[in-house]
């Protein structure tokens, strides 16, 4: 079960990696560039709602507690990042 809870622990790191460079917060690895996606972030964090949804009561209290950490500040740069176009517009 050791190797699973890793596993489970790296799929939720790519997905938040993910959002967060979809959103401008971190520099695209593949082009060394700030890139903003909002629908591809969206897209990631919505991954990482139906994660937490489908494995409710078979995590870990640490994993549960990690990835409802990673949700919550996802969903906060990603409502700053949408504001910040609704400011713009």
């Amino acid at each position: 079960m050791q190797n699973n809870e890793q596993l489970f622990i790296q799929v939720v790191y790519i997905f938040h990696s993910s959002a967060m460079v979809a959103m401008g917060k971190l520099k695209n690895p593949a082009t060394d560039k700030i890139e903003r996606d909002l629908d591809q972030a969206k897209q990631s964090i919505d991954i990482l709602e139906m994660l937490k949804e489908k494995t409710k009561g078979n995590l870990s209290n640490e994993i549960s507690s990690l990835l409802d950490k990673f949700l919550t500040e996802l969903r906060l740069n990603f409502i700053d990042e949408r504001n910040k176009d609704q400011v713009k517009s």
